[in-house]
């Protein structure tokens, strides 16, 4: 099941508990401490098997049409079994009710690492299609590539 958050302390919580247990992709304690925080200002979207928490995604405002998927991670003992794509299509309908148009995801570029390269596809499965690559957004070793789809 799929719920909207609203208490920015338990936004924190799910978000630090998720992303501390995720560290081969948010490994960077800075940027890790930086999702924590700002989420609490974002659309935030948990999943959750009873009282577990399998995984969050938060939404945020990019433009007056387009909302990005900010920060998504899944418990890994909950990879590969619906979670994240409920969380998705949870996104998509409430970015939809709030008269968006577009969505997008920033990720690194398919091709570098293995565990990203399942992301991309992830992301692709789920309807994103590619928009544009950003070699040095984020830094050579990690070109941004960015993900957009229509909400249409």
């Amino acid at each position: 099941m799929v719920v909207e958050i609203i208490d920015s302390n338990e936004k924190q919580a799910i978000a630090r508990k998720v992303l501390e247990a995720l560290t081969e992709w948010f490994e960077v304690e800075e940027s890790r401490e930086g999702y924590i925080k700002d989420c609490a200002d974002w659309t935030f979207l948990a999943a959750k098997e009873d009282d577990n928490i399998m995984g969050f995604l938060c939404l945020k405002e990019t433009g007056d049409a387009t909302v990005e998927l900010a920060v998504m991670g899944v418990m890994k003992e909950y990879h590969r079994n619906g979670a994240g794509r409920e969380l998705v299509e949870k996104a998509k309908e409430v970015a939809r009710a709030k008269g968006y148009e577009f969505m997008q995801v920033k990720t690194v570029k398919m091709g570098m690492y293995e565990d990203y390269d399942r992301t991309n596809l992830f992301y692709i499965s789920c309807g994103f299609k590619e928009l544009e690559v950003f070699p040095l957004y984020w830094d050579e070793a990690n070109p941004c590539q960015i993900y957009v789809m229509s909400l249409k």
